[in-house]
């Protein structure tokens, strides 16, 4: 059963009323299981993995399997937006368009069950991309195995790009991502005697600054590498010496050289700050996305198409050192990611964040009508 655009719409503002944290989708995966139970089912397979699902199109004589990857879960931020359908989850929202990527997943989807084709087509719906990251655990699942695709491609959206246009490229398309968080554990104590104390306001503000060295002179100036620390937390009071600090950041690099590179020195510089504070210091790299790497010949093949369908101007761009764990996919499955221009002046995470609705339907006749030219 076909559906008009506007309900695909409010496919979309239903599921960004429910934005939920990694694993913690069963809100968002109700409600596309309702969804799925309005197909015909005579066309389609079923399993859930924890809060993700996983649905086998059948095709018509398959030779092989081609996928389709959706996220589905938030973040952790206060909405801002004008919408009338704003987040119900106070403290959460869907800032960074997966309530957009789940949206197009089932249009694309739905367009298959009722038009078939080929070969089957497997649509992921994958839990916990934001964190602690989901992409690693469903792929080495026994679920997944049944169905291992072929191929497998995606898109993420993209807020400077304008609606009718994506962008990608053959080889890397994003950075290798790691957490970073930093407790330092000195003495803490009367702000009148800072000679009985260990400050370790102080050491976490001397770490930060010595943090920024690494990328500045510790890469080779013609590689890529980012170490951001966007957080920091310490003390009680304002007369009170801190006995504790936390900081929380973010590393980015284009090879993992770099990324064991600067690894390395953080652990130098951390150690250095214990010797010259005389505090304890423990790190943890939390979560870790390898790079996208598109493969080169299935993404030369799809801007080719691209090029010639006239659905979406194509644009060959650099590569960002934005994170992704579909990365992990492509990683040990050919395929490929492509930014979907949605035109909003505000960023991906960011509060405001209002990406266009009229991408989606050039997401889903771009999409539907690649995988029909490759199925078939």
């Amino acid at each position: 059963m076909s559906r008009t655009p506007q309900q695909y719409l409010n496919i979309r503002r239903d599921l960004h009323r429910i934005p939920e944290p990694g694993f913690q989708e069963f809100k968002t995966q109700a409600y596309l299981l309702n969804y799925l139970q309005t197909l015909d089912a005579t066309r389609y397979e079923l399993k859930t993995w924890r809060t993700g699902i996983l649905v086998k199109v059948k095709g018509t004589a398959p030779t092989q399997t081609l996928a389709w990857r959706a996220d589905m879960d938030a973040l952790q931020i206060e909405e801002q937006t004008s919408y009338e359908f704003r987040s119900e989850h106070p403290g959460f929202m869907h800032a960074c368009g997966h309530d957009v990527h789940m949206t197009i997943g089932l249009a694309i989807l739905t367009h298959f069950v009722d038009h078939p084709v080929r070969d089957d087509l497997l649509f992921v719906f994958q839990p916990a991309e934001e964190g602690p990251g989901g992409a690693l655990p469903m792929l080495a699942s026994a679920e997944f195995a049944d169905w291992r695709p072929d191929a497998i491609f995606a898109l993420h959206i993209a807020p400077e790009y304008p609606v009718g246009t994506i962008a990608t490229r053959p080889g890397t398309l994003f950075a290798n991502t790691s957490e970073l968080f930093i407790d330092l554990t000195g003495k803490g104590g009367h702000a009148a005697f800072p000679h009985t104390a260990n400050d370790m306001v102080v050491a976490a503000a001397h770490l930060t600054v010595q943090l920024q060295t690494i990328v500045a002179r510790n890469l080779n100036p013609l590689d890529a590498g980012v170490v951001t620390i966007g957080k920091i937390e310490a003390g009680t009071r304002q007369n009170i010496i801190a006995e504790q600090a936390r900081l929380e950041g973010t590393i980015r690099t284009m090879s993992m050289e770099s990324m064991q590179t600067i690894k390395s020195r953080i652990e130098a510089l951390v150690a250095g700050i214990e010797a010259g504070f005389q505090c304890q210091a423990r790190i943890d790299y939390g979560s870790n996305y390898c790079q996208v790497f598109n493969n080169e010949p299935l993404t030369v093949d799809f801007m080719d198409w691209t090029r010639q369908s006239g659905v979406a101007e194509l644009i060959e761009c650099p590569p960002a050192m934005t994170g992704e764990d579909f990365g992990y996919f492509l990683a040990e499955i050919p395929g490929f990611l492509f930014w979907l221009g949605v035109d909003t002046p505000y960023g991906l995470h960011h509060a405001k964040i209002e990406p266009s609705e009229d991408a989606i339907a050039v997401a889903v006749e771009l999409m539907t009508g690649y995988l029909t030219a490759r199925a078939t």
